[in-house]
């Protein structure tokens, strides 16, 4: 059975979608911990992100990278942080978080709750940084 991801990235499941390319997606995380707060992931379903064949691995790093120097541009922050936790979905993936501390990536902390009409505004924003880079 396909991951709540793979449905993502086949537009069977709709998201707020950054960026995308044959192997990757990138997407705003809807339960986040700051605004731009988003998840990269590859396109092919694996599990555990050790488990990624090297090419496929060294490629999600270069594409999050991307992403994460257009959320950097857009949202004000001092860092963009990057975690791989990989036990709250069965398919690899990056949290890529604007951070101004450490404890800005806490994942014990309430969650922000944003309407529909921001989550839209946001990924627009980086989207159009995203595909000004490239």
């Amino acid at each position: 059975m396909a991951s709540i991801f793979t449905k993502i990235a086949n537009g069977e499941i709709p998201s707020y979608k950054i960026a995308e390319d044959e192997h990757y997606f990138a997407f705003l995380d809807i339960n986040p911990l700051a605004k731009g707060h988003t998840l990269v992931i590859p396109k092919k379903e694996v599990d555990y992100i050790f488990d990624i064949d090297d090419e496929l691995y060294k490629g999600l790093f270069a594409f999050a990278k991307n992403v994460a120097a257009a959320i950097e541009k857009v949202m004000p922050c001092k860092r963009i942080g990057l975690t791989v936790i990989g036990l709250e979905v069965p398919h690899a993936h990056i949290h890529l978080i604007p951070i101004n501390s450490i404890y800005d990536m806490d994942f014990k902390q309430p969650k922000l709750q944003l309407e529909a009409g921001e989550f839209e505004s946001i990924a627009k924003n980086i989207r159009k940084a995203y595909n000004e880079r490239m």
